[in-house]
This record gives structure tokens, C-alpha cells and sequence, in this order.
């Protein structure tokens, strides 16, 4: 029988197993709009900067990493500092056993801890997992941006969900 899931924050150690999971992704989907994996020194600074500021999980199975979720910036402008980005990834040998779900519960209530008051999530489309997991945890259809990205010789659509954390930050 297999371990449990742990979930515990992202160290920058841990770049090497999340980009596997990333990397096929980028690669050979329109999952993720990057057209060229990170490297190693990226992904760890990608998570050196979310730690700090936001929150950054890591799902690990019998020692190893099955997914991973982030809160990041939404927008670099000062009035968007109480709005967050939210993403996760799980590798695809998991999916459905409930992983994407344990980790948006435990990262969105610290995302929340840490003040922010709106999560949004940006998902490539089709990808009904996806759009279904956020449905779950509240996030409602914000709009749909046509042809906005390319990649693979064609353009795709993204759709936008938004979730209320809460009502107001702690400060302003």
C-alpha cells in the first residue's frame, strides 16, 4: 500500500523533481504557454521568489514529488498587491487520486493567512481536470481570452477563474 500524501513547502532543492513533472508539459502541450522548459537555476529562483512572498507546496508520495501548487503575482502594478496567481501541476501518473485537491486546501488557506483577498487561475483550454478542480474550491469563470496564446502551430484560448479569499486585506 502506498505511503499517504505529505504536503510541506517547496525548498529550492526540490526544482529537479517538480521540472520533471513540469517539463512534459511545456514541452509537448498548451498546458503551460512557455515554449521552452526553464532550467534548473530558473525554476529555483521561480520558487525562492514565491516562498517568500507567496506560498509555493510540494505533494510528495513515498518520498517522491507528485505535484506542486503556487500562489504568484497576479500583476506587478501596486494595487494589485492583494490579488494572487494561482497554478498546480500534477504528475499525470496521479491524477484523479485527489492530490490537486490537498494541495489547493492547504494553499489556499495560506494564501489567505498571508492577506490576499482574490486568487485567480488562468487555464489553457480544453482542460476540463483543470477547470473542474477550481470549480471545486470556488472559483467562478471570470471570461475567456480567444487566440491568445501559440503555440504548436496554432492558437489557444484561456480562460480565467476567480476565487474570494476574503473581504478585505489586513492592511492597506
Amino acid at each position: 500500500m502506498a505511503e499517504p500524501i505529505r504536503i510541506r513547502s517547496a525548498l529550492e532543492a526540490d526544482a529537479a523533481s517538480m521540472l520533471e513533472i513540469y517539463r512534459p508539459l511545456v514541452e509537448s502541450t498548451a498546458v503551460s504557454f512557455e515554449l521552452t522548459p526553464p532550467s534548473m537555476d530558473e525554476f529555483a529562483l521561480r520558487i525562492r521568489k514565491a516562498v517568500a512572498d507567496y506560498s509555493w507546496l510540494l505533494a510528495e508520495r513515498d518520498g517522491a514529488c507528485i505535484g506542486y501548487a503556487y500562489g504568484s503575482v497576479l500583476r506587478e502594478r501596486p494595487a494589485y498587491r492583494w490579488s494572487v496567481e494561482v497554478s498546480a501541476y500534477v504528475d499525470p501518473a496521479h491524477h484523479r487520486q485527489g492530490i490537486g485537491a490537498a494541495l489547493y486546501s492547504i494553499l489556499l488557506d495560506d494564501l489567505m493567512a498571508k492577506g490576499f483577498c482574490q486568487a485567480f487561475a488562468c487555464i489553457a483550454l480544453p482542460n476540463p481536470g483543470s477547470l473542474g478542480l477550481h470549480h471545486r474550491f470556488g472559483f467562478r469563470p471570470t471570461g475567456v481570452f480567444k487566440s491568445v496564446g501559440r503555440k504548436f502551430g496554432r492558437w489557444h484560448d484561456i480562460a480565467w477563474l476567480q476565487r474570494t479569499l476574503r473581504d478585505e486585506p489586513p492592511f492597506d
